[in-house]
């Protein structure tokens, strides 16, 4: 049997996630993507606490992460993630609006696996979700302690 990988999304834009969800969908990439709507949603998750205290052990296979998120900044996460030994082989692929050099060469400089900027014509959203879907979610082989659920 084929194995899909957990997805953790982490984005605020209602429009981004339907898109987002609706691309990873149409390549059959949707059925492990856990939605979290803010940096602290995103860190509850990715520790197991709050309401997120029961969910299944294991790490995403990857984490698609937007920047301007609420409550804490996309960079916060993505610092918290690759400064603890239990998370810091994560993958995590910023998915951005943000074209700013800063951002880009901090989140590099925090340890991201990609940065991708948002494309804003929605076929090239959907090829540019498939590529990554398909990469990190199919073909990469995840790091130990990711959970993988048989399909």
């Amino acid at each position: 049997m084929a194995e899909i990988d957990r997805i953790l999304l982490v984005e605020d834009d209602h429009k981004d996630v339907e898109l987002i969800l609706s691309a990873l969908a149409e390549n059959r990439l949707a059925n492990e993507v856990q939605v979290v709507r803010d940096g602290e949603e995103a860190l509850d998750y990715l520790y197991r606490r709050a309401q997120f205290r029961l969910r299944h052990p294991g790490n995403p296979a990857v984490v698609l992460l937007d920047l301007k998120l609420p409550k804490v900044h996309g960079l916060d996460v993505l610092r918290q993630i690759k400064s603890d030994d239990k998370l810091k082989s994560v993958p995590v692929v910023i998915l951005t609006s943000s074209t700013e050099a800063p951002d880009l060469e901090q989140s590099y400089e925090l340890g991201v696996n990609a940065y991708v900027v948002k494309p804003v014509e929605f076929a090239q959203f959907v090829t540019a979700l498939k590529q990554i879907g398909l990469f990190w979610a199919v073909i990469n082989e995840p790091p130990p302690g990711s959970y993988r659920r048989e399909v």
